[in-house]
């Protein structure tokens, strides 16, 4: 286990559900809901989990074809308020407001909106020895911010309540967090280690490596084993369902 450089003697208090817009992937195979997460700690720290897709998306869909999108699908409700900019406005948050973005991997609905923070990026040093972000297939339309790297490769606390977990397997690098929180207790934000609850059935058809990715789905699942709310990344059914924000956990 790898002690957190940042927060120290901080306690996460609360845990945001981002809702970063609505995809159709590949001509109605599934529509899924797009999230981003924010933890609030007890001394004001404001840690932003994924960023979306680019806010460009939003105005232009020219942009997004051009990027290469319509290969793996497309957005179907993707407004101003869905970036993750529009998200945190709801939380009365702006970009220079956050103190740290944990990215969990560089594929385009997570890594969209991160030239927008200038704060500290952590992630898995092998997700960032990619030369650009992985964003779709064999598409490669953005580098990577120039800032501060911070780069793990194991289980990293950042502080009380909440813990990093590379989970790789969907790429090489992923990174899955799990979050402690006062009263809900524990929740396992898989993010697309388990892209939905049917994945581990399907063989992980879609993972970069399925045999790592069934190993990093069963640590996850036996993490929330006891009781603890496990989040898919991408899941149909449970998106509707989860409270988002300005509603948080607690």
């Amino acid at each position: 286990m790898t002690a957190g450089p940042f927060f120290r003697g901080h306690r996460v208090v609360r845990l945001y559900v981002l809702d970063l817009g609505l995809f159709e992937v590949r001509g109605g195979e599934r529509v899924i809901g797009i999230p981003g997460f924010l933890v609030q700690t007890d001394r004001g720290a404001n840690l932003l989990i994924d960023t979306g897709f680019p806010p460009s998306y939003a105005t232009d869909s020219g942009i997004a074809a051009r990027d290469g999108l319509p290969g793996f699908g497309r957005l179907i409700d993707f407004s101003a308020r869905q970036t993750a900019v529009g998200q945190l406005a709801l939380l009365g948050l702006r970009p220079e407001d956050i103190d740290l973005v944990v990215l969990s991997h560089g594929h385009i609905d997570h890594v969209g909106s991160l030239p927008l923070f200038r704060c500290p990026v952590l992630m898995t040093r092998t997700e960032r020895a990619d030369p650009r972000p992985s964003y779709f297939g064999k598409a490669r339309p953005m580098v990577w911010p120039e800032t501060v790297y911070h780069l793990i490769d194991d289980d990293t606390d950042l502080c009380a309540g909440l813990t990093l977990i590379p989970t790789p397997g969907h790429t090489p690098g992923h990174l899955s967090v799990r979050v402690a929180l006062p009263e809900t207790g524990p929740v396992i934000l898989a993010i697309d280690a388990i892209n939905r609850a049917s994945e581990p059935a399907e063989g992980f058809a879609d993972a970069a490596d399925p045999v790592a990715a069934q190993a990093s789905a069963a640590r996850l699942f036996g993490l929330a084993a006891d009781g603890g709310l496990l989040i898919f990344g991408h899941d149909p059914a449970q998106w509707p369902g989860l409270r988002k924000a300005p509603a948080f956990f607690a």
